[in-house]
């Protein structure tokens, strides 16, 4: 059976679906094969975690072997702490601690995971990186780690001033700083030629309690023609099918997102009518799962991981996932697989995926994501948009941010209410969005 089985794969699906394979058995893949994956100016820097360390594997296309950095035993138990430390408090119904936490707990990490001595390793010409964490790394942005001033010169020798004030990351690297789960994925996407670029199909509020993405939804549509979106009550499970989805090129949910650490198969983008009153219907764990809200969620009228493996996104270039907790994996598994629904949509076929890592916010993120399509249609690359997008919005001062909204198509409440109480009592070289929560959530992954 077992080898009916393969030849129907091979003989039947393999010429219809290449990458389907993939879901069967993971390969090895050559260290040339890696060191293909980077261009010129481009390194891999990718994490291993033991039992008693990790390693970190940097590799370039000069370096005939992998450099390997292995961490101290001190380090190993401080990651693991930092870690369960991160994920407890972040765990907690009120995030104001982990919110306020988040800079200087970033910057502890950089410290464990030596981050200004991994970069020294680094050749200076680099200016691209692309970052594979693993098990539970996946759940952090690492692309906004602190870095010393000096690191920062190294890549940046050119510029004279003015140094950014506290550089991380993504200020080093000038075509930006972008993720993969495994270099088997990234080698997938990466042959996934999707020159197209213009149909767009959107999920835009469809719980109607978020304000802000009934402005970022209509700002981006207008950079696409033809556009297929779906509207609040509109948006259903029902009509959201491989008809819709196998012609766009660009898909955009703009919705809440769940990840459900226990069964990561059942994690789900929210849409019109799965939330339920309270109390479930049924004991039934596989379909309804009871929300800290009081709330009830209907998984059959989610989107799920394991409806999103079944999809085809054959002709997408990019897939954006503007809600909640959309890049987290499972993490409580020991093994080196990668569960999450990021990965979900490239196993579909999308070649590039842009998630977040927490619960973002609603303002924020829209204006973030405005940006980030602004810069792509620029004809950017989307590590390089996203991370633009970023440090836009982490330097924009209350002034920048005024003269940019009011180029904005706002409706009256937005114009006349929300956007005048942000702004209000604010100095105008203030930077509201200066702290990662605000901009660090999002990753780009893939191509």
């Amino acid at each position: 059976m077992r080898q009916q089985l393969d030849e129907l794969l091979v003989r039947d699906i393999k010429p219809i679906d290449p990458d389907f394979l993939l879901t069967q058995e993971v390969k090895s893949i050559l260290y040339s094969d890696i060191q293909a994956l980077t261009v010129e100016n481009t390194a891999i820097l990718e994490w291993y975690i033991l039992g008693d360390k990790f390693l970190t594997f940097i590799i370039t296309p000069q370096s005939p072997t992998p450099i390997v950095w292995p961490s101290s035993k001190t380090d190993f138990q401080a990651l693991v702490n930092w870690g369960k430390e991160y994920l407890r408090d972040y765990q907690e119904e009120d995030k104001t601690q982990w919110r306020e936490n988040l800079a200087p707990r970033l910057q502890s990490l950089s410290e464990i995971l030596h981050i200004n001595e991994i970069l020294g390793k680094v050749p200076k010409h680099c200016d691209q990186l692309i970052l594979i964490p693993h098990r539970f790394l996946h759940l952090f942005p690492l692309h906004a780690l602190p870095v010393s001033h000096e690191i920062w010169k190294r890549f940046n020798p050119e510029i004279q001033s003015p140094e950014p004030t506290n550089p991380c990351l993504l200020d080093c690297f000038k075509q930006g700083v972008r993720y993969s789960p495994s270099c088997q994925l990234l080698q997938q996407a990466q042959r996934r030629k999707r020159p197209n670029f213009t149909h767009l199909f959107a999920v835009q509020n469809p719980t109607n309690d978020l304000l802000f993405t009934d402005l970022e939804v209509p700002a981006i549509s207008q950079h696409f023609h033809p556009k297929d979106i779906l509207v609040k009550n509109d948006a259903k499970k029902s009509v959201i099918d491989d008809s819709r989805l196998r012609i766009a090129h660009c898909a955009h949910f703009s919705c809440h997102g769940y990840f459900n650490f226990k069964q990561p198969l059942l994690s789900a983008l929210l849409l019109a009518d799965s939330e339920l009153p309270p109390p479930p219907p049924e004991e039934n764990p596989s379909r309804y799962l009871p929300l800290r809200n009081g709330k009830t969620l209907d998984l059959t009228k989610c989107l799920t991981l394991a409806d999103i493996f079944a999809l085809d996104f054959r002709e997408c270039r990019l897939v954006v996932i503007s809600a909640c907790e959309t890049g987290i994996s499972d993490f409580s598994s020991i093994s080196d697989e990668y569960i999450s629904l990021p990965s979900g949509f490239l196993v579909a076929g999308s070649s590039s995926v842009v998630p977040t890592l927490w619960t973002v916010s609603d303002l924020s993120t829209s204006f973030l994501m405005i940006k980030f399509y602004q810069l792509l249609k620029a004809g950017l690359s989307v590590s390089l948009a996203l991370n633009s997008a970023q440090l836009w919005l982490r330097d924009a001062t209350k002034e920048d941010l005024q003269t940019w909204t009011s180029k904005l198509t706002l409706t009256p409440t937005q114009k006349l209410i929300q956007l005048p109480a942000l702004f209000n009592k604010m100095e105008a070289n203030a930077k509201p969005f200066q702290s990662p929560y605000h901009w660090a959530a999002f990753c780009a992954i893939g191509q």
